[in-house]
């Protein structure tokens, strides 16, 4: 198979799953939702390189969890824990990459004033609409996506990084739609950064050998200056 025809289909079918899919039946619009999903899994693992790490397990199973979240997502905590342990296994792998530099170890400090700020804002629209029970739940949400994502900083991979930023994206507009005020084509912003974001993570399995420093493996991007 042609290395262009995977990630056409799943383009195709994300495209088809945003734009052309109508939300009934249920069952229907859940089925084509994880559809890119299942591409996606099966695009990282056929890209994993012939020296494997801990790390290519460890992401694959976060994008599996990621994709339970998306089918139940409509039982708002099931599908929260489910992402929340997707992201879990993410940071995992991405530990296991961990490439030093001063200035990667400072974005930590962006990271951490943006979430303090999406926390107080979506704490604030919960105990206003009287949702207070959700509060614990987001909090550890935002606590673990936003490790999630400097954890993918540290890396010094393109792919892993903004891959990571995307998640933190459509998880921003998502959260903000649903508890402080509506955003118009929110549905289309928050599906289009999710796919992508998935599809740059699942790339990130190209890079070789991780975890010690080195980089084995020419096909994805490492940041190297910063």
């Amino acid at each position: 198979m042609k290395k262009w025809i995977l990630p056409v289909i799943i383009l195709v079918m994300s495209i088809l799953y945003i734009f052309f899919i109508p939300s009934d039946p249920m069952a229907v619009k859940l089925l084509f939702k994880v559809i890119p999903m299942l591409l996606i899994i099966a695009y990282a693992y056929l890209h994993f390189p012939s020296r494997k790490s801990i790390v290519h397990p460890l992401l694959l199973i976060g994008l599996f969890f990621c994709m339970i979240g998306d089918a139940t997502l409509i039982w708002f905590i099931v599908g929260l824990s489910a992402f929340l342990i997707g992201h879990l296994f993410y940071t995992a792998g991405f530990l296991t990459q961990w490439r030093y530099s001063l200035l990667r170890l400072l974005s930590i400090v962006p990271i951490a004033i943006y979430s303090a700020w999406m926390g107080i804002q979506l704490v604030s629209s919960l105990k206003l609409n009287g949702q207070a029970e959700l509060i614990i739940p987001v909090i550890a949400y935002i606590t673990v996506i936003s490790l999630m994502l400097w954890s993918a900083v540290m890396t010094g991979n393109l792919w892993a990084t903004f891959g990571s930023l995307l998640f933190v994206i459509s998880d921003s507009i998502l959260s903000w739609n649903m508890f402080v005020s509506g955003i118009n084509h929110s549905g289309i912003w928050i599906m289009t950064t999710y796919y992508a974001a998935q599809f740059l993570i699942a790339s990130s399995v190209r890079t070789g050998t991780v975890g010690q420093g080195k980089r084995t493996d020419l096909k994805g991007p490492i940041i190297s200056s910063i």
